[in-house]
């Protein structure tokens, strides 16, 4: 093609070439600024609607943690109140035990009586107290505690397990007489019992969760390492990346300026 000042093909491709360097620049700065190879569908569409199927599945995920949690604290509130309860039962054992000596005087006997009573008092005022997040699992009335599990809805149900003085068979027990307290000493052996056998089932729902909560982080963690690597970006290549980008684009701008001068050539032509 001859010499035109109109149509200039090397200012053309040199435009070309930088607009091209200039949008690879572009999108290295953003990588370097968000962290991240695959910022939308504009990137990779196929990678980013994998990596936001997962970043769903991780938000379920948190979610079923959020109510493990939960459900983890309100058993360990009831267990730490049945633990309490059984060592206040091992107390009123003690009580009941040094009632049924024989000869035991008046005095004595009702100071013991007192002491048992404030121990059953004290057990029932725990029992209410066992509270966490408006459930109680150890009261009267208690409701089965169905903790969320998986993304998919299954859950784990813990029973109650009742532990008030009405549901031990004490609120009627009294040291007041020999034959009351051996009747008390039968029925805080049988109370102890159950209170030891409660918290068995407490203790088992409690680690069942906890295995689960165990499983769900790694889960997440596992999800998200997954997520990075799909749409993360390499910093220390888009570093090396940037530098290359922005020694190209110099070079785009002279060479632009090369082309723009040729031009000017041509007034060579029609010199004096």
């Amino acid at each position: 093609m001859g010499m035109s000042i109109n149509t200039n093909v090397g200012a053309m491709i040199a435009l070309q070439n930088l607009n091209r360097s200039n949008d690879q620049l572009e999108k290295t700065q953003l990588h370097i600024t968000t962290g991240l190879k695959v910022n939308g569908p504009k990137d990779d569409a196929s990678t980013y609607a994998i990596a936001q199927r997962m970043r769903g599945d991780i938000a379920g995920m948190q979610a079923v943690k959020t109510a493990l949690a939960a459900g983890e604290s309100t058993l360990n509130v009831a267990i730490t109140a049945g633990k309490a309860i059984s060592d206040m039962l091992t107390e009123m054992k003690a009580k009941a035990v040094q009632a049924n000596q024989a000869g035991l005087d008046t005095a004595s006997r009702v100071a013991l009586s007192d002491d048992f009573t404030s121990l059953r008092d004290q057990l029932e005022t725990i029992v209410q107290t066992a509270e966490f997040n408006g459930k109680n699992l150890i009261t009267t009335g208690a409701s089965a505690l169905t903790v969320l599990s998986t993304v998919d809805g299954s859950t784990i149900s813990v029973t109650p397990q009742v532990m008030n003085a009405t549901a031990l068979g004490l609120d009627t027990s009294t040291l007041a007489d020999a034959s009351g307290a051996a009747t008390a000493l039968t029925s805080i052996d049988a109370a102890i019992n159950s209170v030891t056998s409660s918290l068995a089932s407490l203790g088992s729902s409690a680690k069942r969760i906890e295995v689960q909560t165990d499983f769900t982080v790694q889960l997440v963690d596992i999800l998200k390492e997954g997520v990075g690597n799909l749409v993360d970006a390499d910093l220390a290549e888009e570093s090396a990346s940037l530098q290359a980008l922005q020694i190209k684009q110099q070079l785009g701008v002279q060479a632009l300026s090369i082309a723009n001068s040729g031009p000017q050539s041509i007034l060579s032509l029609f010199g004096g």
